[in-house]
């Protein structure tokens, strides 16, 4: 397997989802990561997810989807004996992640000027909701403040229901992978040097957004919530059906033609109101009424077949177990199972990356950490023998 990262060691002291995430891409490019965790309970995803018993064993969905390939150590960062552990792992470590609030590595004495000197080739990022300075950098921050300061939940829903927040923890994962492209990236360079990379969930979200920033800095025209529309094109969007919802985005010309065709509707092609690119925007919802009529006759999954064989792009609206099930996902290896996971009491399945190397997905070979799971398998690897380990133990720094 294409591995580009392997013999790359990356410390994880992230918690919930965007750093966790970051780290989980890296993996699956083949670094080895150590998730750094708080002896008391380790990483509140631990305890987040819709499986009440694995949220009371500490292996909660929202960890187990994030953590797989990693090791967990446990170690108190308070404790002199803690903070000595610490500085052993990032001598010999690539890159470190954390997503704490920004000052609180300082606080500890493991700021990246002091973590720096031990390791002059560390990449350090720091993920914060706002960045490591502004007015608004004590601020804490979730995925869903994120996607209402950004802007995102403003342009989401319909003109009558927005602003909605995205159904899924969008700028957490934005932000998880804005960080492992800053990390990987620093790693191709030749002469490498410590690098300290601070990634604000609000700029990475903020980034993303595409036409609708776009339009604002350039044109000066502000963006809206349009629903299931597009704001390029029409028609492009969502229609219904004689049976189930489907997406159609006839963006060109010829592909407005052949929907029209297919539909069997071709007079709208000469109809002035819809003859031009133009004019088909000014009056999107007069065409959609028009198609929705004529896309009665069948179902979403006969119109996806037969505007794909015209060259229309289209597709149904897929519940997500839909999604997961169709061959298109089942089949190209995007899922990986662990038989009768550690801590978990049965198998998993959790989502890799969503690329592939040389036609293969990469994947991870090992389940989820438990916590703590492999504390003294790396102090023995960092040189600690069995009565440090225990002088530790007794400390309560690991």
């Amino acid at each position: 397997m294409n591995r580009p990262l392997q013999g790359i060691r990356v410390l994880d002291l992230t918690n919930v989802l965007a750093g966790p995430f970051c780290c989980h891409q890296l993996a699956h490019m083949g670094a080895e990561v150590i998730k750094v965790e708080a002896r008391t309970g380790g990483d509140l995803a631990r305890q987040l997810g819709a499986d009440a018993e694995l949220n009371r064993k500490h292996m909660g969905v929202s960890f187990l989807a994030q953590n797989a390939g990693k090791r967990s150590i446990t170690l108190d960062l308070k404790t002199a004996g803690g903070k000595e552990v610490f500085r052993k792992l990032v001598q010999g470590a690539d890159a470190l992640v954390e997503n704490f609030r920004p000052g609180v590595m300082a606080r500890l004495g493991l700021s990246f000027d002091a973590l720096k000197s031990i390791n002059p080739r560390l990449i350090y990022c720091a993920i914060s909701g706002f960045g490591q300075d502004g007015p608004l950098r004590d601020f804490p921050a979730y995925d869903q403040i994120i996607q209402g300061m950004s802007g995102m939940m403003s342009i989401t829903g319909a003109p009558d229901t927005a602003p909605y927040r995205v159904g899924y923890p969008v700028a957490d994962t934005i932000g998880g992978l804005t960080a492992a492209f800053a990390v990987a990236s620093n790693l191709a360079r030749r002469e490498r040097e410590a690098v300290m990379i601070d990634v604000s969930m609000l700029e990475a979200a903020i980034t993303t957004m595409g036409w609708a920033v776009s339009n604002l800095l350039i044109a000066g025209r502000a963006p809206a919530p349009l629903g299931n529309e597009n704001v390029t094109s029409s028609p492009s969007g969502t229609f219904a059906t004689g049976d189930g919802l489907l997406n159609v985005a006839a963006n060109k010309q010829e592909q407005f033609e052949a929907l029209c065709g297919v539909v069997g509707r071709k007079a709208l092609i000469a109809d002035a109101r819809f003859a031009e690119r133009q004019a088909r925007l000014n009056h999107r919802y007069e065409l959609k009424a028009e198609l929705e009529q004529a896309l009665a006759a069948k179902s979403a999954e006969e119109w996806w077949a037969l505007l794909n064989a015209a060259g229309v792009p289209a597709g149904p609206v897929y519940s997500v177990e839909q999604a997961l099930a169709h061959p298109q996902v089942a089949l190209r290896g995007m899922l990986g199972e662990f038989k009768d996971a550690p801590g978990v009491g049965r198998d998993i399945r959790v989502v890799r990356s969503g690329v592939k190397l040389d036609g293969e997905a990469p994947k991870v070979e090992n389940p989820p950490p438990t916590l703590g799971q492999h504390t003294e398998e790396i102090l023995k690897e960092l040189g600690y023998d069995e009565a440090r380990i225990a002088e530790l133990k007794a400390q309560q720094a690991v």
